[in-house]
């Protein structure tokens, strides 16, 4: 099949949406508000959409992975930033070594995982 596609965007919900919007600005993400209940978030050409509605289950299961080339300096650039004392249930983790690179973990406000990672 011959599609041709110009980005590829997934959807996470938010247990309190303004608190979402701010912690992912705090990331260095520029929102595009859409509707009052959804925002676009993008860095360079890459982007996601939040949208204002919550569910524990499927949002304690969601994952993002962010591919970057540093991970010491992302988690020491996450640490300088203050998210685990600005924001509740924000916990950010340190790096770790795995044979196919080194990551770093934050999980956001409403339990969504993101996986900072270096790859080799």
């Amino acid at each position: 099949m011959d599609i041709s596609i110009k980005s590829l965007r997934t959807f996470i919900g938010a247990s309190d949406y303004n608190i979402s919007r701010s912690f992912y600005t705090d990331l260095g993400f520029k929102e595009t508000l859409i509707e009052k209940w959804l925002s676009l978030f993008q860095k360079e050409d890459l982007g996601f959409y939040l949208q204002d509605y919550y569910n524990k289950e499927w949002l304690e299961n969601t994952m993002l992975f962010l591919t970057i080339d540093d991970a010491n300096r992302v988690f020491s650039n996450l640490q300088s930033a203050g998210l685990e004392s600005k924001y509740k249930n924000v916990k950010v983790s340190p790096v770790k070594k795995e044979i196919w690179g080194e990551v770093c973990f934050v999980h956001d406000p409403s339990g969504v995982l993101l996986h900072f990672a270096h790859l080799y």
